[in-house]
């Protein structure tokens, strides 16, 4: 029997790209999904698709910018199943654009959503996991956040920040509670969809056709992390096409 199953996993992001398919092979797994994004359409058709395959899933609109609707999937889940286990802080966007460009709507987004996400992800969650004595974090950052590149400074400094607050909190948590920070490379996702440079827009996405990996290849990374037993933390994986420099 896998060590997944009626685990219950609440993750943001979930409507798509690595959040959807890290969902989807969970609830394979047997785990309870708790599924929040911004995009209730996306989120809809996602809970039918895994409930239709005979998992189990609950989900919720939810815009990490906003530190209530974070709290409310947290709720969620434990209204629902009773507890918590897991919470994967996943909803990330990456508008980049060359600095000289000044899109300082871009990098405020960026901070709300990359930065301020994770930490409304550990404010909703960790009086949880500390009341149960039980709990993983898992953030997403990416390989952006290891190697500096033109046009992704705000990006790669959020991302950096991600892994950051990570290793503290992994500091701090404790032999009872477990933090995983992954760091994927170029992943076939939506990505691009919030970028305002079209230039930039184009080039990721050209990229991304030629030597994207699947966004199943993250997911079985977080799935391996969560299935490692509790007395084992894996600090961070770092995973990205054999073709990415």
């Amino acid at each position: 029997m896998s060590v997944i199953k009626d685990k219950v996993v609440a993750i943001t992001g979930a409507s798509s790209g690595i959040g959807a398919a890290t969902a989807l092979l969970l609830a394979e797994r047997g785990a309870k999904v708790v599924l929040g994004a911004r995009g209730e359409h996306r989120l809809r058709q996602l809970a039918e698709r895994i409930e239709q395959a005979g998992g189990c899933c609950a989900w919720a609109c939810a815009d990490v910018r906003r530190r209530e609707d974070v709290s409310q999937l947290v709720e969620l889940a434990c209204a629902r199943y009773g507890k918590l286990d897991v919470l994967i802080n996943n909803a990330g966007i990456g508008p980049i654009s060359p600095l000289d460009e000044l899109r300082i709507d871009d990098w405020e987004d960026m901070v709300d959503v990359n930065i301020k996400g994770v930490l409304y992800g550990i404010h909703a969650a960790l009086p949880v996991f500390r009341a149960q004595g039980f709990g993983h974090f898992i953030n997403t950052a990416s390989t952006a956040a290891h190697r500096i590149v033109p046009n992704m400074a705000v990006y790669a400094a959020s991302k950096a920040a991600v892994r950051a607050i990570s290793e503290g909190l992994r500091q701090e948590a404790g032999d009872k509670l477990r933090v995983t920070v992954i760091s994927p490379g170029f992943t076939r996702t939506h990505f691009a969809e919030s970028m305002t440079n079209q230039a930039v827009k184009a080039q990721i996405t050209a990229s991304m056709e030629t030597f994207a990996m699947p966004p199943e290849a993250v997911a079985r990374a977080i799935v391996f992390a969560i299935e490692q037993p509790a007395d084992v933390d894996v600090g961070e994986i770092i995973v990205r096409p054999t073709a990415q420099g």
